[in-house]
């Protein structure tokens, strides 16, 4: 399927972005822009800032220096309403962080009711439509203890996607997964891809990067040092860091 890209005005940006935790800079100036239905791979080593990049993106982490603009407004003003900001942006984490003694269901519907004060009925069936779109509708009263971390990063995707975001952050959403349930999730994720949804994906999934982005972003030391779409980043990189990066990836 054809994706549209927008070239008019970035969907989210960031300007001059910097981060420091104690005497350490995690981020030093970046700029990064993600066009509406954008795919963007954020990859680079381990302690890079990538998921440190993400988290000051939805404004998890508050950044030091610098600006994040997000559907035309800047929301890096203290006066911006943070909550409303993240109800827009759909966040994935590495570790699911799904609620254990809430059903699937329930997880799902969870936000829904209590943050957009959706009618449980409805909340259900949006719910339901989605744990069916993941590949998860025979597990709506099932626990998270009793699924696999395949299916609980599956969930935690759905919970998202139930807030009808404008764009989704995914931080590593498959490396603390058992190689045979990485794909499953890689695959929940491609669907959204075909559909168009606006993405920003740190991940060391080289194969997703190059089958799914419209842009490879590669972070090292906390600056920006190499971007460009798949078919060029991975055959003609430019950058000795990046060639010595990619010569350590299997395969």
């Amino acid at each position: 399927m054809e994706r549209s890209v927008s070239a008019v005005q970035p969907m989210l940006q960031a300007r001059g972005l910097s981060k420091r935790f104690g005497e350490h800079e995690v981020l030093k100036g970046i700029d990064l822009s993600i066009a509406r239905g954008e795919v963007v791979a954020i990859i680079g080593p381990s302690g890079s800032g990538k998921s440190t990049l993400l988290r000051c993106l939805n404004l998890l982490e508050r950044p030091d220096a610098g600006e994040i603009w997000f559907e035309g407004a800047c929301i890096t003003d203290p006066q911006v309403d943070v909550n409303r900001v993240r109800m827009r942006m759909g966040m994935v984490f590495q570790l699911f962080n799904l609620f254990p003694h809430l059903t699937v269901l329930h997880n799902v519907t969870l936000a829904q009711e209590r943050v957009l004060r959706t009618p449980r009925a409805q909340a259900q069936e949006r719910a339901r439509e989605l744990l069916s779109k993941v590949g998860l509708a025979a597990k709506e009263q099932a626990y998270p203890n009793s699924l696999s971390g395949g299916q609980k990063q599956r969930v935690a995707i759905a919970r998202a996607l139930a807030m009808k975001p404008a764009v989704m952050l995914f931080d590593e959403p498959t490396s603390a997964l058992d190689p045979e349930m990485v794909q499953e999730v890689l695959t929940a994720m491609g669907e959204l891809v075909d559909e168009g949804m606006t993405m920003a994906v740190v991940t060391h999934e080289m194969g997703f990067a190059r089958r799914a982005a419209d842009r490879v972003v590669f972070v090292d030391e906390g600056r920006i040092v190499a971007e460009a779409p798949p078919e060029r980043f991975f055959s003609d990189a430019n950058s000795d860091r990046v060639r010595q990066f990619l010569a350590k990836i299997p395969g």
